[in-house]
C-alpha cells in the first residue's frame, strides 16, 4: 500500500514476506556479481553489459569502469547484507556525474587544469 503524506515522505506498507523476497533478490544479485568478477571472463562479461544498464559508462575509461564495477559490487553487498540502500544510489549518482563531466570536453578541461601556485590563504568554516 502506498500512503501519500502531505507533511512528509510517502510511505509504503508491505508484507514481511515481500520485504524478505526483496532482500533475498538483492543478496543473490550481489553474490552473483561478486562471483562473476572473480574470473576474467566474468569481469569482461560485466564490463560488456555495463553500457546496457548504465549507457553513460561509455564516457569512463577502462580503469574507471573497473573501479565503478568494484564499488557497485560493494554497494550491492551493503544493500543486501546490511540493508543500507543509500550507498548504492549515491554511487550511481556520483559515477553518472563523473561521466557527465567527462562527456563535455570543455568542462573536463576546465576541471582538470592545474591550479595556480598562488596561495589564497586559509579557508574558513562556513
Amino acid at each position: 500500500m502506498h500512503v501519500t503524506r502531505r507533511d512528509g515522505e510517502d510511505l509504503y506498507l508491505t508484507t514481511a514476506r515481500h520485504d524478505q523476497q526483496r532482500e533475498e533478490t538483492a543478496d543473490i544479485t550481489a553474490r552473483l556479481l561478486a562471483a562473476l568478477v572473480r574470473s576474467d571472463a566474468g569481469e569482461r562479461a560485466i564490463l560488456r553489459a555495463l553500457p546496457s544498464v548504465f549507457p553513460w559508462v561509455r564516457h569512463l575509461n577502462a580503469e574507471e569502469s573497473q573501479e565503478f564495477v568494484a564499488e557497485l559490487i560493494n554497494a550491492t553487498h551493503d544493500a543486501a547484507q546490511l540493508n543500507v540502500h543509500g550507498n548504492l544510489h549515491r554511487l550511481v549518482v556520483e559515477w553518472r556525474a563523473t561521466a557527465r563531466i567527462l562527456a563535455d570536453p570543455e568542462l573536463t578541461a576546465q576541471l582538470t587544469r592545474p591550479w595556480p601556485d598562488e596561495d589564497h590563504g586559509e579557508v574558513t568554516a562556513p
